[in-house]
């Protein structure tokens, strides 16, 4: 049970990641980028969830499953 909510959330990361870096390369994104300097708050926290989702994923699948 474990193991499958750990390739899910992996699975999750990893679009999020594709978003991500999608939204990260286009018009609306540079143009925040222009005028502040920064991305916008949805590629970030794209990004960003992307990122946790993946850790955790692979957290949960490097955990030994057996209980004492």
């Amino acid at each position: 049970m474990i193991k499958a909510i750990s390739l899910a959330l992996i699975a999750g990361g990893v679009v999020l990641l594709y978003f991500g870096g999608q939204s990260f390369h286009s018009l609306a994104n540079d143009v925040s980028r222009v005028f502040t300097g920064a991305p916008t708050n949805k590629t970030i926290w794209l990004i960003a969830g992307g990122v946790v989702a993946t850790l955790a994923g692979l957290i949960g699948l490097t955990m030994p499953s057996g209980r004492r």
